[in-house]
């Protein structure tokens, strides 16, 4: 257990870098830099005088080469200092403590609906005697998947909000004002869960352990529940830690439908004024977010399926 812990605990620290290092990458070769986008009026501050822009590009390292300040940046970075906001002369570990409570309820709120909705879906599905029911059931999450988050949205404002006037439309009012865009977000991923949940069902269901499980007198239930829902999980706990980044990478788009202030806005608003230590800072959070989900479902596994462990142990590597 403890080789299956440490390797994957190197895993996670091969993505934080690798992380951290495309989204450098990708904000080098962008035009400009954040002090020629402030000076622009990004912000709408007037332009700069050009001795204060050298000043300012000094005291961000922009006037250096691009692999010293990478070495740079990483070395803070893994001390947990992403630097001050170029646009605001905050610390970016600030910023994001800030601008995160709102986009942790929202993910985690919407984790939970896409959870509760997909399981039970893919439960119901394969569970009812009714072919029609379940050939109709199971055509849904095919269908869900298949929908953008931000039509989603706006069919929720349309039809929640401005024609039955259930909930508020915009804005971070309490949980009332959570509810639309946790919808938003649980709407595809719950599809996803569902699709990958009733098809390890299914095939659960035609084992022979099952077989057995008749045989001895156990009810339909009992087969479902304790028998084929444990054994099909496995699939179904790897896709609910791979959509943690897809709800944190959606709240961008549906903080902006709804707006809501939070994380989301906050990685547009420093994308737009090409604010690269915040944007870092949201791009190494994200994905140590992923990681660590993604890190608990792995140790999760073992207790679920001790065979893991057993395979890992008989591997050379």
């Amino acid at each position: 257990m403890r080789r299956y812990v440490l390797r994957r605990l190197a895993q996670a620290v091969a993505v934080l870098w690798a992380a951290y290092t495309v989204s450098f990458l990708v904000l080098d070769l962008l035009p400009g830099d954040p002090v020629s986008a402030m000076a622009g009026g990004g912000l709408d501050q007037a332009p700069l005088d050009p001795a204060v822009l050298a000043r300012m590009r000094h005291e961000y390292g922009f006037d250096q080469p691009v692999w010293l300040q990478y070495l740079e940046y990483l070395g803070r970075a893994a001390r947990g200092d992403f630097g001050h906001s170029v646009a605001t002369g905050r610390p970016v570990t600030t910023v994001i403590a800030e601008a995160l409570p709102p986009t942790l309820a929202l993910t985690a709120a919407a984790l939970l609906l896409a959870v509760v909705f997909g399981a039970g879906l893919a439960s119901y599905a394969t569970y009812t005697p009714r072919r029609w029911l379940r050939q109709a059931l199971l055509s849904l999450p095919g269908l869900g998947v298949s929908l953008p988050t931000f039509w989603v949205g706006l069919i929720l404002v349309q039809l929640l909000s401005f024609r039955l006037r259930l909930l508020p439309a915009f804005g971070n009012d309490g949980l009332r004002g959570l509810v639309l865009p946790a919808l938003t977000l649980a709407v595809p991923t719950s599809a996803l869960i569902a699709q990958v949940l009733a098809k390890s069902l299914l095939t659960a269901l035609d084992e022979p352990y099952v077989e057995t499980a008749r045989a001895k007198g156990a009810g339909p239930a009992r087969i479902h529940l304790r028998h084929a829902l444990r054994n099909a999980a496995l699939p179904a706990l790897t896709v609910v830690g791979l959509v943690v980044g897809n709800l944190l990478a959606g709240s961008v788009v549906v903080e902006s439908v709804f707006s809501r202030n939070g994380l989301g806005r906050a990685t547009v608003n420093a994308v737009t004024v090409q604010d690269i230590p915040l944007v870092q800072g949201v791009v190494v959070f994200g994905a140590a977010a992923f990681v660590l989900v993604n890190l608990a479902v792995d140790l999760i596994y073992p207790l679920l399926d001790p065979r893991i462990v057993a395979a890992g142990r008989r591997s050379p590597a």
